[in-house]
């Protein structure tokens, strides 16, 4: 009998994780990035490794806009799991309105302006993650914008 093991296959990484933000500045209207191609977006992006969701959103935002706010300024929503076919997409949907500064482009190959809408009057060129980020927040919103198959897993409200 051999005490020899077979090799374990090790499981290939096929997902992406990562955290949309919604920016809800004083009055109300939330941020958004115009990328290059004319559709807009929440600020966001992937989650590093050791980063929770709070700290990649804050990071993600002080990298792509320039404004500040700490990680405990920032709410998780849901998780959320995109339905598209291909690679599979693990989204945190987050908000704040403690973020401070004025945004700035500060990555101009990704984003060409940032500009504050009014809730009820967002474009409707966005970019699904999104779209599924702000239905998070407001489901109402639905009603309005685009269609962004995913499953939702709202947080617990305490």
């Amino acid at each position: 009998m051999s005490t020899e093991h077979p090799a374990r296959s090790v499981p290939q990484p096929n997902a992406v994780v990562g955290v949309g933000l919604i920016v809800v500045g004083w009055d109300g209207r939330v941020l958004l990035g115009q990328a290059h191609d004319g559709h807009w977006e929440l600020p966001g992006g992937k989650v590093d490794p050791e980063e929770d969701f709070e700290r990649a959103a804050a990071r993600e935002l002080a990298e792509e806009t320039g404004l500040s706010v700490a990680p405990w300024g920032i709410r998780i929503l849901s998780v959320q799991l995109s339905t598209r076919p291909g690679l599979t997409r693990l989204t945190a949907a987050a908000v704040t309105t403690a973020a401070e500064g004025t945004p700035t482009v500060t990555e101009p190959d990704k984003i060409a302006r940032w500009d504050w809408f009014d809730p009820t009057e967002l474009p409707t060129d966005l970019y699904a993650p999104s779209v599924a980020v702000l239905r998070a927040w407001r489901p109402e919103l639905a009603v309005t914008l685009p269609q962004a198959p995913t499953h939702d897993y709202p947080m617990e409200t305490r």
